[in-house]
């Protein structure tokens, strides 16, 4: 027997034989992401359907030193989730860990597998009355466990935070198969190191989530939704500061949308309207929400009024309707399908403090038409938190060597002007190995010294996520 087949056959003692795949026609969706990159073919994908599996396959790996990647929903984009290349890893899906293990509505909690699906999670909560508020345009296939390990961000991180502060407790399988128990339903505890914050954006380096206690907020009774037309990035700013102040704490989403998304959502959905009459050079898809008696409509009424007295504003539509709102934010989702059918791109994900966020896009657009004049931009984002996508689509007509090294020559011009803003290179992405090199160079050497103490201290053996985030070796 083969150490290949000797593997298979302790996972299906382990597992039963529901529980592992491995054959390459069975293992092939394992190795593609959201985004098409593609990783190495995985020695087998383990299926564990409880945190006791989860431990046994972790410790069976252990004792045996072969490496591991834990993966949820394939929605990543740094390729952190991928089967490596260079030393053939066991994919440990996170997918049959899918239970809603309870909710307390009168805590505000959830306790949850961290397979499971967002989307399931926010229907679970919405049935008793509250909300989980992060809102991913991937919340039909993104798992919880995959949102803990990278913090995810997305749309309502102005009002309610990243999913770090989401999380009051976890359950985490440690690299050599034991079990931390840490899923306290607690608002307040100031008992010694905060674990959690370990495992939280660590990308599945240090451990792997199985289960988490989630907060949760009264479900919204009224939310408002409109789209805003501005004259430039410097005007959608300051009428982001005046919204702030019109809509109270009540803003929830401040979304910037340039004409270009607005084509490209058009282009990949025919059967959305144009929001406006007139074209205008860049627009603000903004909600607002509250879970008790709020006159919405005042306010936004005012913002309007407001904006276009100061000249901020040049149109807004305000939805009368679900549906229209609906349709409104479809624009937000359609715009990244238009975005991805257009082939090879510049992909970013950085962040830079809110009040210097619109000389960061002028200084970087400027940057891409010297190099690439005939590029276009694709800047967009929840600018409320400093957050842009800073996408470049190359010239269509360029040959593909000289497409991917124009990007990589974008990327690198870009990251230079975020460090100059001393910003980050991701935002809410998180690091995997796309962009570990430039992350690397930009850490001080008390930096890369904590984290490597870290890594080594819970991982000492690099067997969990190998070469992300950190470089494989040395430690």
């Amino acid at each position: 027997m083969s150490d290949h087949d000797e593997l298979v056959a302790d996972l299906q003692r382990m597992l039963g034989n529901s529980g592992v795949l491995w054959q390459p026609a069975d293992m092939e969706r394992y190795r593609v992401d959201w985004a098409g990159s593609q990783g190495a073919l995985p020695l087998a994908v383990a299926r564990p359907a409880s945190v006791e599996e989860v431990a046994e396959v972790v410790g069976y790996c252990h004792r045996h030193d072969i490496p591991i990647v834990p993966q949820g929903g394939g929605s990543g984009l740094v390729e952190g989730a991928l089967p490596d290349s260079v030393q053939p890893e066991l994919v440990i899906s996170l997918e049959r860990l899918n239970r809603i293990r309870e909710i307390d509505p009168i805590g505000y909690t959830i306790s949850v597998d961290a397979g499971c699906v967002l989307q399931n999670v926010k229907d679970a909560a919405a049935a008793e009355g509250c909300f989980f508020p992060l809102s991913l345009g991937a919340q039909g296939s993104c798992q919880i466990g995959g949102n803990i390990s990278t913090n995810a961000g997305g749309l309502n991180v102005l009002r309610y935070g990243m999913m770090r502060q989401q999380v009051l407790g976890l359950e985490v399988v440690l690299a050599d198969g034991r079990i931390w128990h840490g899923m306290k339903a607690l608002h307040k505890n100031n008992t010694g190191y905060d674990l959690k914050q370990l495992f939280i954006g660590a990308e599945g380096t240090l451990g792997i989530v199985t289960g988490a206690v989630l907060k949760l907020s009264p479900a919204p009774e009224v939310t408002r939704s409109a789209m805003l037309a501005c004259s430039d990035v410097s005007a959608v700013m300051r009428l982001y500061t005046l919204a702030r102040r019109c809509c109270c704490d009540l803003l929830s989403a401040f979304e910037l949308i340039p004409r270009a998304c607005i084509d490209l959502a058009l282009e990949a959905d025919a059967s959305l309207p144009d929001p406006m009459d007139i074209r205008h050079p860049v627009y603000v898809l903004l909600e607002v929400s509250a879970s008790g008696p709020a006159n919405l409509d005042d306010m936004l009424e005012a913002l309007f009024e407001r904006g276009l007295e100061q000249g901020l504003l040049l149109d807004g539509v305000l939805a009368s309707s679900d549906t229209q709102a609906s349709q409104l934010w479809r624009i937000r989702e359609a715009m990244l399908e238009g975005q991805q059918r257009r082939g090879e791109h510049l992909r970013s994900d950085i962040s830079v403090p809110i009040s210097q966020l619109s000389d960061f896009h002028d200084q970087a657009e400027a940057m891409v038409r010297k190099f690439a004049p005939d590029a276009s931009v694709i800047a967009y984002g929840h600018v409320g938190d400093g957050n842009l996508h800073f996408n470049v689509l190359p010239p269509p007509d360029l040959p593909g060597d000289e497409t991917a090294l124009l990007l990589h020559t974008l990327e690198e011009q870009l990251f230079d002007i975020v460090d100059a803003f001393d910003g980050s290179i991701s935002a809410e992405h998180g690091i995997g190995r796309l962009k570990q090199a430039r992350f690397l160079e930009s850490l001080s050497a008390p930096e890369l010294d904590i984290m490597r103490g870290i890594k080594r201290l819970l991982d000492p053996r690099g067997q969990l996520g190998a070469g992300r985030i950190l470089p494989r070796t040395p430690l």
